[in-house]
């Protein structure tokens, strides 16, 4: 079944609609759908580079809307279907000291899962069900899916086709080996 997602999301990136079909597939991957935009975004630059950027900046805006309706799915349905499932197994109480932590970091949470290959959805809807700060969401989804997205767009304007074997093969490689050491970064600085 991925498969086929897979390839149909692909198939929408040659139609005349592509740019739509883009904004939706970034708009859904936030919440729900498995399938990164990068699939249809890559071949999309390919073909216009000259559009990189504009390509870039509607997968942007669409995938931080797309977040919110994440952020929406885990503020309104937690406490129909979350919660009760924690009750039941008498994990209400660890869950409200989890949100406490979670808030704290949120930011950071927000900003690994829009850049690395964690899934971003995953995110969203765990911020909407901690209440995580709204301009706090939206600051750090903005600054992480522009970041990934203005990225891979750069990189295909700057040098085309010979660079999409590392964007599609390495390149979340090297978010995630950049965000570890941020984050290593960060702690050493603490404590040392």
């Amino acid at each position: 079944m991925i498969r086929s997602l897979y390839d149909w999301t692909l198939s929408l990136a040659a139609s005349r609609h592509a740019l739509w079909a883009l904004a939706i597939v970034a708009f859904i991957e936030s919440s729900v759908f498995p399938i990164p935009p990068d699939v249809l975004m890559v071949p999309m630059i390919l073909a216009r580079p000259r559009r990189a950027f504009l390509i870039a900046g509607i997968c942007t805006a669409a995938s931080v809307l797309g977040g919110l309706a994440g952020y929406w799915i885990g503020a309104t349905l937690f406490e129909q279907v979350g919660r009760p499932v924690l009750e039941f197994y008498g994990k209400d109480a660890r869950f409200d000291e989890f949100s406490l932590r979670y808030n704290e970091y949120g930011a950071w949470a927000v900003l690994i899962a829009g850049i690395t290959p964690f899934p971003f959805k995953v995110i969203t809807i765990l911020s909407g069900s901690t209440g995580l700060s709204l301009p706090v969401f939206v600051t750090a989804s903005i600054i992480a899916r522009g970041l990934r997205f203005f990225l891979v767009a750069a990189l295909l304007w700057k040098f085309g086709a010979p660079i999409r074997d590392f964007i599609e093969r390495r390149l979340n490689l090297v978010f995630t080996v950049c965000v570890v050491l941020l984050i290593g970064g960060f702690a050493l600085v603490r404590y040392v």
